[in-house]
């Protein structure tokens, strides 16, 4: 018999719930739950009738004695530069609490580490920057477990997920040292660390649903034969879901290409293309300092290439996923594989399907570097030429094929100021290597391949570690060359739409003034109307001594120093390897030749801004 709202006292949830439990029990079951109720009821009487039966287990003894239960309270840290990691932690949170779990969300640099010692379910989900190093917001807590204040965790359970890109040499580095560090100082695995390329979100799902797992068996196997494990069991059925976007990483939006501008003048040594993209419909939610990913298709002449340098069947149909979905081979190395990158990982895969010695020779042990200088600027048409024969059929050799990572771009717009729409900034990638012409993927996609009205996979990529102060009078300065200016007039576009009152001072650079200065009649109208208080640029081939943006701020060093005073919050966004470094080390100067610091205070200094969100960098 089915319950019915009208003739009981439980809501529509709690009769759905019911509904879905009670014909599953057998008449003992619910002999028992009935004695178990009226046990409850007697030693909570206050229990009222909207009562959840999680409630009503707390407030009744067990019919059972039993040892003390697994800790039902889980940490979930996350390191992350761009986003990635965040999102990924976020999923875990969401997932967890729909298992009934008690769960702490944190970035690592907000994290009280005097709080470590009393964490006993650890997750960590830590993404690897630059050249083996800690993303910005990971630093201060990486630095604190490796240094004599970290604790002893004998009682910590933990398990890591590191995300990665195989294309470096130190790869998941950072996911590596957190394993390697919470075992040395007593933690014991939950469930073993798993390593993420590019394409992470099937490895990333298979680690959720691991450490669910190893966390559930935890407490079965602590509740077996009381109620526990029948209410865990409930809870996780009746437990709503969090809602999710339609579109996402996972379900992009194919959103329709509104225009596509060169911004560069003729006879310029680049080509940087603005492109405008309409998300009507979409329901895609962004702020200035996000960014935009997009799943790029490659070059189909390249495909053609690759398939006759192989003699493969275009048509031949390929599995692409575990799903067993398939494809045919030209659809696949289309849209799904990476085909333009070659990584260390990627070869050590290849050889055993090669006949070729040489192959087997380059990956020894000893060969690092003829390997890395193998790899640089080579794609897999020049492996597959340069290591026949292959006697694999296609769907073997593709197998060991990453996918095609989407391409991050920093939103180059307000949607205050372009509702419905979302403005990118894109450097087109073309260059000459080992006798043929490349191009990047996604670039050269937009640049020779995609017309207005044509579509482009898309999707949201939040970043909350680059973002405009809440408060609007609080000075900024933001350093962006190049392509970098792009965050920078979504920054603008928003303050100028909401009146913020605060002063803005932009440092652009470029090659030139005459071909290359991006968005120059917009940042001139923003200052001729004090929505943009100052512009200082460096165009680094109009000079005979090349002249970058860190030089434009050492010139201007005192008055850098005057704003920091004033609170001013330092935004820098492009290169990391060079140029961000660059200014690292100019902003250093500064505070040493200004604020008569030593080399030990300026460091401190920034790095507590960083830890104040007063300098916050969209590095790549």
């Amino acid at each position: 018999m089915q319950l019915q709202i009208n003739n009981s006292p439980f809501n529509e949830e709690q009769i759905e719930l019911l509904n879905r439990l009670l014909p599953t029990l057998t008449d003992q079951q619910k002999i028992w739950l009935s004695g178990y109720i009226a046990a409850a009821q007697s030693a909570a009487p206050q229990t009222s009738p909207e009562a959840t039966l999680q409630d009503v287990s707390e407030a009744a003894p067990h019919s059972q004695p039993a040892g003390p239960a697994p800790s039902k309270e889980v940490t979930i840290l996350f390191g992350s530069q761009t986003g990635n990691g965040q999102g990924l932690a976020e999923d875990l949170s969401q997932k967890l609490k729909a298992q009934n779990y008690n769960v702490t969300l944190s970035s690592m640099d907000d994290f009280k580490t005097n709080t470590l010692k009393k964490v006993e379910n650890l997750f960590v989900i830590v993404s690897t920057h630059g050249e083996g190093d800690p993303p910005d917001n990971a630093l201060s807590f990486h630095e604190f477990l490796n240094g004599r204040r970290a604790p002893k965790l004998e009682n910590l359970k933990f398990s890591v997920l590191s995300l990665g890109d195989t294309s470096y040499e130190f790869f998941c580095q950072t996911g590596k040292d957190f394993d390697k560090r919470l075992e040395e100082l007593g933690g014991e695995r939950l469930y073993e660390r798993v390593d993420c390329d590019v394409d992470f979100d099937e490895s990333a799902e298979e680690w959720f649903e691991g450490i669910i797992s190893s966390l559930n068996e935890a407490q079965e196997a602590s509740s077996a034969g009381t109620f526990s494990t029948s209410e865990a069991q409930v809870a996780a059925a009746g437990a709503p879901t969090a809602e999710k976007p339609a579109y996402s990483r996972t379900n992009p939006f194919k959103a329709e290409l509104l225009e596509n501008i060169n911004l560069s003048g003729r006879g310029s040594n680049k080509e940087t293309r603005h492109l405008e993209l309409s998300l009507e419909d979409s329901n895609l939610q962004f702020e200035p300092g996000d960014s935009v990913g997009i799943y790029p298709e490659n070059d189909p002449e390249l495909v053609n290439k690759l398939i006759d340098e192989m003699s493969w069947d275009p048509d031949e149909q390929i599995v692409i996923n575990k799903k067993g979905e398939q494809r045919s081979l030209r659809d696949a190395l289309l849209s799904t594989y990476e085909i333009t990158v070659l990584t260390k990982p990627l070869l050590e895969k290849a050889a055993p399907l090669s006949g070729n010695s040489e192959l087997h020779e380059l990956i020894k042990e000893g060969h690092e570097e003829q390997l890395k200088d193998y790899i640089y600027g080579r794609d897999i048409v020049d492996l597959g030429r340069d290591f026949s024969p292959w006697n694999v059929p296609a769907s073997e050799f593709v197998s060991i094929l990453r996918k095609i990572p989407p391409r991050l771009y920093s939103i180059a717009s307000s949607p205050t100021a372009n509702p419905e729409e979302v403005h990118l900034t894109v450097g087109t990638v073309r260059y000459d290597a080992h006798g043929r012409e490349r191009m990047g993927v996604c670039s050269g996609q937009c640049a020779e391949r995609t017309e207005p009205g044509d579509t482009l996979p898309v999707y949201i990529q939040r970043n909350p570690n680059f973002k405009l102060p809440e408060d609007h009078e609080t000075p900024i300065i933001m350093v962006g060359p190049g392509t970098g200016a792009a965050p920078f007039r979504s920054f603008i576009e928003e303050r100028e739409e909401i009146g913020a009152e605060g002063k803005s001072w932009l440092f652009f650079g470029e090659q030139h003034f005459t071909t290359d200065f991006l968005y120059q009649v917009e940042w001139q109208r923003w200052l001729k109307e004090g929505v943009l208080t100052k512009m200082d640029v460096a165009f680094s081939r109009d000079t005979e001594e090349k002249m970058y943006v860190q030089h434009r701020m050492l010139e201007k060093s005192q008055e850098f120093y005057n704003w920091l005073l004033e609170g001013a919050v330092v935004y820098v966004c492009g290169d990391e390897q060079y140029m961000a470094s660059d200014v690292h080390e100019a902003m250093k100067t500064i505070l040493q030749q200004e604020g008569g610091m030593n080399e030990q205070e300026a460091d401190s200094y920034l790095e507590d801004m960083q830890q104040q969100k007063r300098y916050q960098r969209d590095v790549y």
